[in-house]
Order: structure tokens, then sequence, then C-alpha cells
């Protein structure tokens, strides 16, 4: 059991064609000369620091332009993590098929600001203002909680299965935003089945 074998003994081995082997390659290895040269055709580093801070700018810059243009048309591939998905596909849509009063909140500030303003000897024009004002504070958050829970129902209908996690907030800060300045662009219209 533990003794050395014999020549005779010996089971005779015949040279195998490399094309015959089984656990083989199925290539002859290079030189040393050609791996190098190899290795180093497929490494592009930089050789100095400007070089390296060069390339990582035109990365990002490649980057940004892919995530801007989907910003454009909506390409989920390349939109940013906080607005991909089935489900925050249908929040835009659903935000962007309806007009909400809060759209126009930046504007009606702007407009209040002006009113403001206005020196205090023309006291009407102060009180419509204070007025616009509490008219805003009181019927926009209104309008947005309408909002959120037909918005929450129709989620609920739709993704029973899916996460809804930060998808009320998404929508109703989206719904805040002025429609021609939301990101990604609506796809819908106002007025349009969702």
């Amino acid at each position: 059991m533990f003794r050395r074998r014999t020549a005779t003994e010996a089971a005779p081995t015949e040279p195998v064609a490399p094309d015959e082997r089984l656990d083989g390659k199925g290539r002859p290895t290079p030189k040393r000369r050609e791996a190098e040269a190899a290795r180093k055709a497929r490494v592009t580093a930089p050789k100095d620091r400007r070089e390296a801070l060069k390339q990582q700018r035109d990365k990002s810059r490649v980057e940004r332009a892919k995530v801007q243009q989907a910003m454009q048309t909506g390409d989920e591939r390349y939109l940013p993590a906080r607005d991909k998905g089935p489900v925050r596909r249908f929040a835009r849509d659903y935000v962007d098929a309806r007009r909400t009063l809060a759209e126009f909140l930046l504007p009606f500030f702007l407009v209040i600001l002006v009113l403001m303003m206005f020196p205090p000897t023309v006291p009407l024009v102060r009180e419509i203002s204070l007025f616009l004002w509490l008219a805003a504070i009181i019927i926009v958050p209104i309008d947005l909680i309408f909002l959120g829970f037909r918005f929450r129902k129709e989620l609920k209908t739709r993704f029973a299965d899916d996460s809804h996690r930060g998808v009320m907030a998404y929508a109703i800060m989206r719904s805040t935003q002025i429609r021609r300045l939301r990101l990604p662009k609506p796809q819908v219209k106002p007025g349009d089945k969702v």
C-alpha cells in the first residue's frame, strides 16, 4: 500500500494533443513581452494628478449630460434614484395631470411681497396683502391635504404590493413646484387620464 511503484507497474502516459485536452484554456500562453504590452494597453491610468482630474471631470460631465437628458425625456435608465420606478412615475403623472393651488403659490407670494412694499400711507393695499397672505396659508394646505388623500387611495389600489415609502412627500413636493420648472419634465398634460 505505501510502497513505491516500480517502472513496470507505472501506468504508461501518452502525450495528449492540446486540442484533445478537456481542462486546457484552448490557446497558447502568451510570451511575457506580449502579456505586458497587452496589460499596458488596457490600463489607461493617468500619468499625473492633473490628467486624472481631467479624466474625472470628463467622465462626470458625460454622466451629468445623460441625467439631464433623462430629466427632459423621462428616460428611466438615467434618472436619479429618487425618481426611478413605476410608483414614482405614477406619482409624477398623477400630480402633473391635475392643477393645484400649490403650484401657483410662489407667484402668488411674489405678488403679496410686492403689495407689502407699498408705503404705510396706503393702508388698504397693505390690508389686502395681509388678507391674501392669510388666505394662501389656509387654502393651500387644505388643497394639498385633499390631493394627498386622493393620491393615497389611488396608490393603494394600483400598487398594493409595492413599497410606498416617501412617495407621498414626493408627490406633495412636486405639486408645489411651478409646472414649467418640474424635473423630470411632465409627460402628461393637465386633465389627462392617468
